[in-house]
């Protein structure tokens, strides 16, 4: 089932309440971690098509927006910046929810693959700098309904 989300509006809630304590939003990733919550405005991609296309060639995302790639079934994902013309902050979740990895500052135009792991069910991809600005690292718990089948750590 395709479960893409054009994302019409941008924003971040940190640490605050708001759409993070409303329960899970089909447009939107909320992370938490013993530094708060944040919440971003998403795009969600689950075809092959759209996740080979990902943020190619886009100039520019709005602070609270990301995009999330979603996988069949948990699987190695390594991920590169061919014609990705923003710096990004690439998260790596697993089919609970639980962030497993984060690489921070991936650079716009490299080709050197960022590996994810063997688990991958889903990787967000947010603007440069954001992660550890809002202190995602691995541990962090994230909530959107793309989790529901994964035993989630933070269920919607």
């Amino acid at each position: 089932m395709k479960r893409h989300v054009a994302a019409l509006a941008f924003g971040i809630a940190a640490a605050v309440s708001g759409s993070a304590e409303a329960g899970c939003q089909p447009d939107r990733a909320d992370l938490r971690g013993d530094w708060g919550q944040a919440s971003f405005h998403i795009e969600i991609v689950d075809t092959p098509e759209d996740r080979a296309q990902g943020l190619m060639f886009r100039e520019t995302m709005p602070r609270g927006a990301g995009m999330l790639f979603v996988y069949d079934q948990p699987q190695r994902a390594s991920f590169w910046m061919k014609n990705t013309l923003i710096a990004l902050d690439i998260i790596f979740i697993d089919v609970s929810g639980l962030v497993t990895r984060v690489h921070a500052n991936a650079i716009p135009g490299d080709l050197s693959p960022i590996p994810g792991g063997d688990q991958v069910f889903a990787v967000l991809e947010i603007n440069a700098g954001l992660a550890a600005r809002y202190g995602i690292s691995a541990g962090t718990e994230m909530r959107q309904s793309v989790f529901s089948d994964g035993a989630p750590k933070w269920p919607c």
